[in-house]
């Protein structure tokens, strides 16, 4: 049980005894303290202000997070204050890339996560897309 921030109160980490451990890099569900402000950030795609796409997952989910932390910077907030994140990729080939990226990128206890394959996005070259909820003191 960490803090994102030391003068805050621990997140904690949900893992019951009785379900399996999570597969990966992730907790099954984290519990946020009283008095935290929530901010919901809607999906990111990897694309970056001047409209290059990178072609790989990896770069792509890179480019998800740097899109993200600057949302949570509007706020206030960092990465590490990630609670929860949902992504998605178009293809199993996709999820090394986006676990590394998620990975590098998530702090300690990691978030709760979904990963999901879905059929495409609103264009051909997008192969991640990450939407996460962050809270903070």
């Amino acid at each position: 049980m960490t803090s994102p921030r030391p003068d805050a109160p621990a997140l904690t980490p949900l893992a019951p005894a009785s379900i399996a451990k999570p597969f990966a890099r992730y907790s099954h569900g984290i519990a946020v303290p009283a008095g935290y402000r929530l901010v919901a950030c809607s999906g990111q795609l990897g694309v970056a202000a001047d409209g290059s796409i990178p072609e790989d997952a990896r770069g792509q989910a890179d480019l998800c997070f740097a899109n993200i932390a600057a949302i949570l910077a509007e706020a206030g907030m960092k990465l590490s204050d990630i609670v929860r994140l949902n992504a998605y990729v178009t293809d199993r080939a996709h999820m090394k890339g986006y676990m590394e990226s998620r990975d590098a990128h998530v702090a300690t206890p990691p978030p709760a996560s979904t990963l999901m394959i879905v059929s495409g996005f609103t264009l051909p070259e997008f192969k991640v897309e990450i939407e996460v909820l962050a809270a903070a003191p």
